[in-house]
């Protein structure tokens, strides 16, 4: 495709391929005139910039030159200066030779002609600088007279030997090997190549066609082999390239023939060795394929003779051509329709009249309108192909290649290209503290486990949870964790009888209690003494002492004061009255003991009376322990006390309630406490035995979760399961979300450590979650033969066959004998799964709507005698969205099956980047019976609705009842959510992006009003909720995918995408 074009009727050269940016200089060509005749010449730089549409180039410098040009090139000689961009020497005629400092031409400040020399005689028609000294410059011209320059030294040019051809004749081209630095060649019309030696300072070789036909018009190195060389002839009787090799000089090695007359110019691309361009008389510019003698690309004919095409030293697929027409054209070999150049053209033509009438389009001419396609390259060039490559494959391999050290012409054909597969691991603390775990696991030596992590343990919150993690373990466990609290029955009882020991003391030592006192404790402590024995205990003696055997005859009182009205309650059985004098005269322990005789209702009465009335710091805790309100204490009892709390729950709970209310105090801990009490609450979680609540708390803790982590994670949470299946049984347990979540996070983390076998075994077995079966599916295949003999997980992947309409899928399989086999991966959880497996007639990547609407068909894994197996592709490749879009199933009629011949040997499907597994036996094709109304039409077809169509409908406005209560929350939440990205967004189109979302959000609010929501669903969205009032809105994205992942299109499509929609800003706008 043309990319710039330039009026001017001048000869070309390009800045090296150091130089940024990119220019192109031309100087006024010594071989045409203009209208005007005008002998002037011009030395101009161009600046060449792709990123700008137009085909014009910007002029950087400009110069008025004494002469016109022959030959213009463009050394790199001095650029080791900051301020250098290199030297540009020009061939004029009468053996002028002329140097320019571009630095100054680009700059217009000081003298740009750094030197003149007229040494040769006659137009100078050929000029190279060394590629590996650029001070030395070669120049020819007639009479056969070859100079070598030295720019540091202009005064006395070398020779590089004594003039061989006889009779002279012109040098039409030079050029130096780029390999050798002493080694030059020269062209010259008879059609003899000299190869010159400067350290000899003599020809060493010449090689002409023995036709005589030959009239070399260019010459041209091999860019990477020494000893080949390109010859062109511009005799129209022989109009060919032939292309030499010095060890074999007898005959030319390859001869191109496609022009039909003479070539004027050949370009060998630096880039590519294999890519010669060509120009000629015949109007044609040609780019061969050196290795293959094929032309590869060919632009339209042209009006005139291009004489001089050149490859861009610095952006390898762009050339430009010089014509006898006066324009120069660059273009690009990577080919673009002609018809577009045309039109832009067209276009540009139409503005510039804009000021007046609209014209009409013009319309390109029938002529031009048939210039056909230009078609790219038919082999990507070497600039295009990867010297080397890397990438990571599933399990933790590193798959890398490169290119042999060696050069391209050494190396034997066919060459063995290697591909390494290299073990990458990354986290080797990681993986010694999973394979502790898993040993302990296995072992069931869980306890010492525990142990060693508590020796282990610096930090005293974790100590103290491993401590209650290793309770969970062992049998009466309530007991236990009152001791880690702080709290045991035997060091009480201890400290009530030494307490009671030192009151007894202290009553017996003063002597101020008077005689009464101590003769009436001898009768009792005589009497008693009588009727015990000695084997009784301390604590039964002191019972004893207190009950004596005989008293003193007593007496009723019958007075008007309170004794005597109570004595009167009492003789009419009157306890009501009785209690409440007592309870007057805050006499509570004989209000207690009347209160007790009266029944458990007036016992009630009283002690809330008594609890009334009598405030004290243990009051509030002895209501407790006998009204047995549990709830009312976990949620009004102070948070400094919640050690105190979850001794009472130890102690008094009863194990129906005990794990509701050990969450409640937990929850209210983490709501209500700061980052201390989050991390305490988990030992809360640990007694209650609630994995779930567990893992989330650890998530507010662990926003950012590194792999040792995560690591400490799953070791208490594979604890507490052990422990939690030991009480239950392994059929009592399952995992919630959040914890599923960080298991196939753990279980990603493994697979990408190697330990593949390790990450499957902590996968839940009976998780019907697509994310999880995909894993488990991959992780399987993956092994290879380390899962010989193990049962094959269940496909994970719904099946359809494609293009077969619902009423002929049994015909149609019978009669072509085989059946495609699709698989359609759902999108998962981070990270994403993908299945190396699949069938390029359909699109790997379809939407977890369109997966579950697919017919399960049959499993690919027990294909029949003649089934087709999926069509493998390289270890971590995933199809991008345009070979999803060509291969995207199409109604069945527009689909044309071709059936495969009887012999057809279909490949053998890779299931593993590393090692290559023994293809299963083939069985007989099990299929299952197609249901009808199962089958839908693809994606797009007439009559089905869009998920973008379904976005963009309004909600329906409808009386909405109220919501429940229960369902309060997530309203609350998202409409707090609303508001707050709403006064940070500072953009119109956000705001008006959540003005919509709150609109459409009305659709889940009905959908939660008629309860039509599934209990999975209703989790997710409250487990969406918490991340969002927590401010974690990333974590909140991964749960909103795995929601929609595992539930049906029609249940929420009307409020997910929003839903994500608004997480997605909530989430820009907080980072």
């Amino acid at each position: 495709m043309k990319l710039k074009e330039l009026e001017r009727p001048a000869v070309q050269v390009w800045s090296p391929a150091s130089q940024c940016p990119v220019y192109l200089a031309t100087g006024t060509s010594a071989q045409q005139l203009d209208a005007s005749f005008s002998t002037n010449g011009t030395l101009e730089i161009f600046e060449v910039d792709f990123r700008d549409p137009s085909l014009d180039l910007k002029r950087k410098g400009v110069l008025s030159a004494s002469s016109r040009f022959y030959k213009l090139i463009w050394g790199s000689f001095g650029n080791g200066l900051l301020e250098a961009s290199g030297v540009i020497a020009g061939g004029g005629n009468n053996g002028m030779l002329t140097l320019y400092n571009v630095t100054h031409i680009l700059s217009s400040g000081k003298e740009p002609v750094i030197a003149q020399r007229q040494k040769h005689t006659g137009a100078v028609r050929a000029l190279d600088f060394n590629p590996f000294q650029g001070h030395l410059l070669a120049t020819g011209a007639s009479d056969s007279e070859i100079f070598i320059w030295d720019l540091n030294n202009l005064n006395v040019p070398m020779t590089p030997g004594s003039k061989s051809q006889q009779p002279p004749e012109d040098i039409k081209a030079l050029a130096w090997n780029r390999q050798v630095q002493h080694i030059l060649a020269s062209a010259h019309p008879s059609g003899k190549a000299v190869v010159w030696d400067l350290r000899k300072n003599e020809p060493i070789i010449k090689v002409s066609d023995h036709s005589n036909r030959m009239h070399s018009s260019g010459l041209a190195w091999h860019p990477e082999i020494a000893t080949q060389l390109v010859l062109c002839s511009e005799d129209d009787r022989l109009p060919v390239i032939q292309l030499w090799d010095l060890r074999f000089a007898s005959s030319p090695l390859k001869v191109l023939e496609s022009h039909s007359r003479g070539i004027l110019s050949v370009s060998w691309s630096q880039a590519d060795p294999e890519l010669l361009l060509s120009s000629a008389k015949d109007n044609q510019i040609l780019c061969w394929n050196l290795g293959s003698g094929e032309v590869v690309y060919k632009l339209p004919t042209q009006s005139s003779w291009c004489f001089d095409v050149q490859w861009c030293p610095r952006d390898p697929p762009v050339f430009s051509a010089a014509s006898f027409d006066g324009w120069i054209s660059l273009y690009s070999v990577m080919g673009r329709s002609w018809e577009v150049q045309q039109i832009r053209q067209a276009d540009k033509i139409s503005s510039s009249f804009s000021k007046g009438q609209p014209l009409p389009p013009l319309q390109v001419p029938e002529q031009v309108a048939q210039a056909s396609l230009i078609p790219p390259l038919q082999k990507p060039p070497k600039w295009m192909r990867r010297p080397a490559g890397v990438s990571f494959a599933f399990g933790g391999k590193l798959v890398t290649f490169g290119l042999p050290s060696t050069p391209a012409h050494q190396v034997p054909q066919p060459c063995l290209r290697l591909v390494f597969v290299s073990q990458v691991t990354t986290e080797s603390e990681f993986l010694r503290r999973s394979a502790e775990l898993q040993e302990s696991l296995g072992s069931g030596n869980l306890l010492n486990y525990c142990h060693n992590k508590i020796e282990l343990t610096s930090l005293q919150s974790e100590k103290m949870l491993w401590q209650f993690l290793k309770v969970t373990l062992e049998q009466d466990s309530r007991v236990k964790f009152l001791k880690l609290l702080g709290y045991s029955k035997d060091e009480l009882q201890k400290k009530v009888a030494t307490w009671l020991k030192s009151d007894l003391g202290l009553g017996e030592s003063p002597q101020s209690e008077g005689d009464d006192h101590s003769n009436r404790q001898q009768v009792f402590c005589s009497q008693a003494s009588k009727h015990i024995t000695e084997e009784a205990s301390a604590s039964s003696t002191f019972f004893d002492e207190l009950v004596p055997q005989s008293m003193t005859p007593w007496e009723i009182p019958i007075t008007e004061d309170t004794d005597g009205l109570l004595s009167q309650a009492l003789l009419l059985g009157e306890l009501g009255p009785a209690v409440e004098l007592c309870l007057k005269e805050e006499r509570f322990a004989d209000a207690i003991i009347l209160a007790q005789a009266g029944g458990a209702d007036l016992l009630k009465q009283t002690q809330e009376c008594y609890w009334a009335k009598k405030k004290s710091r243990i009051s509030s805790l002895l209501a407790c322990v006998v009204r047995k309100n549990w709830k009312d204490m976990v949620c009004t009892c102070s948070l400094q006390n919640w050690r105190e709390a979850l001794a009472l729950l130890l102690t008094y709970s009863g194990p129906e309630k005990f794990p509701e209310l050990c969450d409640m105090l937990g929850t209210r801990m983490e709501q209500e406490g700061g980052r201390a009490l989050t991390s305490e609450a988990r030992l809360c979680y640990v007694c209650s035995g609630n994995v779930e609540q567990l893992v989330e708390c650890w998530a507010k803790c662990h926003q950012a979760s590194s792999p040792l982590a995560l690591q400490d994670l799953m070791e208490k949470v594979m604890v507490l399961n052990r422990s939690l299946e030991l009480l239950r049984g392994p059929d009592g347990v399952s995992s919630g979300p959040a914890t599923t979540y960080r298991v196939t996070q753990y279980a990603h983390l493994l697979a990408a450590q190697g330990s593949l076998a390790t990450a499957m075994s902590y996968l839940p077995r009976d998780c019907t979650q697509p994310p999880i079966q995909q894993l488990r599916d991959r992780l399987f295949h993956a092994q290879g033969s380390g899962v010989m003999g193990q049962q094959c997980p269940p496909f994970p992947f719904p099946r359809v066959v494609v293009g077969a309409t619902p009423h002929s899928k049994e015909t149609s399989s019978y009669r072509l004998g085989f059946q495609f086999s699709h698989q359609v991966p759902t999108p998962s959880l981070r990270p994403r799964i993908f299945t190396p497996l699949v069938t390029p007639l359909t699109p790997s990547h379809s939407s977890p709507y369109q997966s579950s609407r697919m017919q399960n068909i049959s499993d690919y894994r027990s294909p029949g005698p003649q089934a087709a197996q999926p069509l493998p592709l390289g270890p971590g490749v995933r199809p991008g969205p345009q070979d999803s879009l060509k291969n995207a199933p199409v109604p069945r009629t527009n689909l044309q099956r071709k059936k495969l011949p009887e012999t057809f040997m279909p490949p053998a499907p890779i299931t593993t980047p590393v090692m290559s597994l023994t293809s299963e036996p083939r069985g007989v094709l099990s299929s299952q019976p197609s249901v009808p109304g199962v089958g839908h039409a693809p994606p797009g077809a007439p009559g089905e609705l869009s998920l973008q169509q379904l976005q963009q409908r309004p909600p329906e406005k409808v009386e909405r009842k109220e919501l429940p209560p229960e369902h309060r929350s997530l309203k609350i939440s998202f409409d707090k959510l609303l508001r707050r990205c709403s006064l940070s967004a500072a953009d119109l189109k956000t705001k008006r992006k959540l003005d919509e979302a709150a609109q459409r959000l009305e659709c889940l609010y009905e959908k939660l009003c008629q309860g039509t929501l599934s209990p999975h669903v209703l989790a997710g969205l409250r487990e969406v909720a918490r991340c969002v009032d927590a401010g974690s809105f990333e974590q909140g994205l991964a749960v909103h995918a795995q929601v929609a992942g595992c539930s049906s299109f029609s249940e929420v499509s009307s409020f997910m995408p929003v839903l994500k929609a608004v997480l997605t800003i909530a989430h820009k706008l907080h980072t």
